[in-house]
């Protein structure tokens, strides 16, 4: 069975997330393999990620990951999900794991106003393309955004930030 972890991070340096990521994957496959005396690696390939522009799209990830075992049936509310932020997010549940984004902040200008307003990203279901451009981003380790914060980011990377085009290349004569 192919389980996912989710993260939604805002790292202080370039590598943060994949350092995180790095010694994490090494710490607990160490924990795992002395707990039930195995040997190992635990995760297959590398882990996946993508640049998300702000505003809108920082919103589109909570609710997709927050979302994702309600879309699994393993919970019938994000509420009830062990490992998710919506209990945080939404009803004030203390962690210390869990820092507030720029965009959630942006919900309201008071804590209460702020989980009334997540709570209210919940009442519908996430549009279909939402999804996929989420998952299409992730798994291609592309930008998730509008176009022209694309086009910056692939501007600033000097690198193709976007999918390809099927095929080859037309000839010019």
């Amino acid at each position: 069975m192919t389980k996912h972890v989710h993260l939604l991070l805002t790292p202080e340096k370039e590598d943060g997330a994949s350092l995180l990521m790095k010694h994490l994957g090494q710490r607990y496959v160490q924990y795992i393999n002395r707990t039930y005396k195995r040997s190992g690696t635990l995760w297959e390939g590398r882990f996946r990620s993508c640049l998300t522009q702000d505003e809108a799209y920082v919103l589109a990830c909570y609710r997709y990951i927050e979302l994702n075992p309600v879309r699994a049936n393993m919970v019938s509310h994000s509420r009830y999900y062990r490992w998710s932020s919506y209990r945080v997010n939404a009803e004030g549940e203390q962690s210390d794991l869990i820092t507030p984004n720029e965009q959630y902040l942006r919900l309201g200008i008071t804590d209460d106003l702020r989980r009334k307003a997540y709570h209210g990203l919940f009442k519908a279901h996430i549009d279909e393309d939402v999804i996929d451009d989420i998952r299409a981003s992730t798994n291609g380790n592309y930008v998730l955004g509008n176009e022209r914060f694309k086009d910056q980011i692939a501007d600033v990377l000097k690198r193709r930030v976007v999918p390809g085009k099927a095929g080859r290349p037309v000839k010019l004569d």
